[in-house]
Formats: structure tokens, sequence, C-alpha cells
């Protein structure tokens, strides 16, 4: 007997906080390389350019932001929970591909199939969160979500800086990611469900903005389109996209360079791998307070200031030479970026129509992860030419003038907040 969907946490909250554990196991399959990779390639296997060493997190960035895109248009067209499955079942070569690799192109290689598994987890896990919590929780939704995921790749993080400093730097790093992609395709397997009929129950009860605004956005939107909207045409969901690629070229910079900065001061791999693990940690508990504060505030200002304040502690970082300061400067940097990252996925979920919104999300983070592959690319031409702290420099610049654009161009999306700001 079929049950009718209801909108809202509280209706759906057992299905919701599985999705949320399962993210959490995402999150951490992307955690098990984020500490050793680095350190692979120089120890094991003696790449001394930085844009060589940095091809992983390219491969990574490509293949995950065009997933994105796929993944979206796959869950409006055959469901939520097939995407899920495909993704889990691409990741099970991954840690085998790590543990394994005899050279660097197994490493690249791994990286292709782990930007698939996150394309496709990631990003079907926050559209059946927008699905399952009805538009005015958005905030708190992807505030949770995020936070599961991305304090899990902290976790990880320091966990497998520890077995890589007690154990080496292979296998037992990557035994763990092995663990959480055998759960997480139990998980999916047995217990998720679909969603995507929440979605079509609110697309029914749609209305309109108040204002007036996003009256010629409506349901019969093409993918050709929703792509346009997304990246150009609509202020606040091409505002959005923008601040999503900076944040992730921060972030391709924090896993490629941060590693080799903190071993090359004289940190030990310890000591590194709290650092390393810091960032995310804040970033990831931090979610937990701005997503609900981005529904009680609004979203505009809340990305700006989080955009500026990761360019600050970026700066702390290029003048940074002890860990207490890098320890400050990491606590800074999530915080700034846990403002800004649930906030900018319930910007796309305020803007987009039910009927389009699985694609808008895609396009979103097509745009927001291609920013591993411009943060690998940009970080490691000016690490090569000019050194680490230039590139950290650059980037923060990059990022300062990110949060302006969002100043400039963004609207307040929140249906409960006048647009005060429209541009």
């Amino acid at each position: 007997m079929s049950v009718t969907p209801q909108l809202g946490l509280r209706a759906n909250l057992p299905q919701f906080s599985l999705l949320v554990a399962v993210n959490a196991l995402v999150g951490g399959v992307l955690g098990q390389e984020r500490n050793v990779l680095p350190l692979l390639a120089e120890q094991q296997f003696r790449l001394t350019a930085y844009t060589a060493l940095l091809t992983y997190v390219l491969a990574f960035g490509i293949t995950k932001a065009a997933t994105n895109y796929v993944a979206g248009t796959l869950s409006d067209r055959y469901g939520r929970k097939p995407v899920l499955l495909a993704g889990w079942l691409i990741a099970i070569p991954v840690p085998l591909l790590l543990i394994w690799a005899p050279n660097w192109g197994w490493i690249v290689a791994a990286n292709v199939l782990l930007g698939i598994n996150q394309g496709l987890t990631w990003s079907t896990t926050v559209i059946m969160k927008i699905d399952l919590a009805g538009p005015h929780r958005r905030g708190l939704a992807m505030g949770l979500n995020e936070a599961a995921g991305y304090f899990a790749v902290a976790v990880t993080a320091a966990a497998t800086g520890y077995l890589a400093a007690h154990y080496g730097l292979r296998p037992a790093p990557f035994l763990l990611g092995a663990a959480y992609v055998v759960l997480g395709l139990g998980l999916t397997t047995i217990f998720v469900r679909e969603t995507r009929d929440h979605a079509l129950l609110e697309a029914e009860s749609h209305t309109a903005r108040a204002d007036g605004r996003h009256d010629h956005l409506h349901a019969k939107l093409t993918n050709r389109e929703v792509l346009r909207h997304t990246s150009l045409r609509e202020p606040a969901l091409s505002a959005a996209s923008q601040a999503g690629m900076v944040n992730n070229l921060n972030d391709g910079l924090a896993m490629g360079l941060f590693p080799i900065l903190f071993v090359a001061a004289g940190l030990s791999i310890t000591d590194m791998g709290i650092l390393t693990a810091l960032y995310p940690a804040v970033w990831g508990l931090g979610q937990l307070a701005t997503g609900p504060l981005s529904d009680r505030w609004g979203r505009k200002h809340l990305i700006t200031a989080g955009m500026l304040v990761q360019a600050a502690a970026l700066a702390l970082i290029a003048l940074a030479d002890t860990f207490t300061t890098w320890a400050v400067a990491a606590v800074l940097l999530g915080a700034g970026t846990a403002m800004v990252y649930p906030t900018l996925l319930a910007v796309i979920g305020d803007v987009a129509h039910p009927a389009w919104r699985a694609r808008a999300v895609g396009v979103y983070r097509l745009w927001r992860d291609s920013g591993f592959a411009v943060g690998a690319i940009v970080s490691g031409v000016v690490a090569d030419l000019w050194g680490l702290r230039a590139a950290v420099w650059v980037v923060a610049a990059i990022t300062a003038a990110s949060g302006l654009v969002v100043a400039a161009r963004m609207y307040e999306t929140h249906p409960r907040h006048p647009a005060e700001d429209t541009p």
C-alpha cells in the first residue's frame, strides 16, 4: 500500500536521519585520501612539481563537477535512489586502487572514480533532503547534510593521519575508506526510500513569491534553460554558482598543498593531520548553526561575510609559521566555509522551481566542484612559479573578490524575508 508523502523534517525524520548518516559515509570516502595522497606523491612516487602532484585534485574536480550535472538530470528522470546506488557501486574499486597503485596514473584513475562517486552520491543526498524538508527549513536541512559529510571528512582525515604515522602510508588508511563503501552500499540498498514524490507534491502546491520575482521561471524549463538561468541569467543563482566555485577552489588548495606547506615548515605528520582535520571539522560542525541561522537571518549577508572570513583566514595561513597560528587560521577558514556552504544550497532551493530543482542543484554543483580543478591549476602553477605561500595569497584575493560579487549581485532569497536589496 502506497503512503501519501508529507513535507517537513518532523514528518520524515527517520528517512532524513538515515540520509544524514549515508552522507557522513560519503564524506568519509572523500576524507580517506586528504592527508595521505600529498605525502604519497612526494615520498613514494617522487613527484616534485606541484602541478604534477595536483593532477589527482584536477581529475577529481573535473569528474565530480560533470557528474553533479548528470546526477541532477538522472534524478529527475529515473528517481533519486537508483542514482545513489550507482554512486556507491562506482566507489568499490577506489580504496583498492589507492592501496595497490604501482604508479601515479593509478592514483589519478582512482580519483576519476572518486569524483563520479562523490558527484552521484553527495548530489543525490542533497536533492533527497531538499525533497523531504519542504520550503521553510532548507537551511537547517542543508546544514545537517553538509555538517555530516564534512565532519566525516575531518574525522577520517585525522584517523588516516594517525594510521599513516603509526602503520605507514599504505594500506592502513585506505582500509577505513573500504569499510565506508561497504556500509554505505548496504544502507542504501536496504533502507533508503525514493523521495521524488515529495518534490512532485511540493510542485503541486508551489506558490509564487509575493514580490513577483521568479514568475518567469515556470515549471517547464528545458535542460539548456536551467543551465543558462543557474549559471548566468538569474542573479541569485549565478552569484551562488560563482561563490560555490571559489569556495571549492579554496578546498582544492587545502587538499593539495596545505599538508606539504605544514610538513615543509617542520611540523610532524601527526601535527599536520591535526591541522588539516581542524578546518573541515569546524566547517562540518559549524553548519549545524549556520544552516538554521540562514533560515532566521536570511541568506545573502551570511554568504558575503563567510567569503570574506575565508579570505582573511587564507591570508593568515600565508603569513603564519607556527602550529598555533595555523590552528587559529584553520578554525577561521572552517567557520567562513560553514557560513557559506549550506546557505548557497539553500539559495538554490529557494529560487528553483520544484519541477527543475534537482537539475538546478546539479548545475550549481557543476560550477561549485569545478573549483577543485580551477584550484588545482591556479595554485599548482603559482606554487611552481613563486612558491607555496604565493599560491595561498592568490587564492585569498580571489575569495575576497567573490564575496564582493555576492554583495553586489545576489538578492535575499529566503521566502520569509523581503527582497530588500533587489538589484
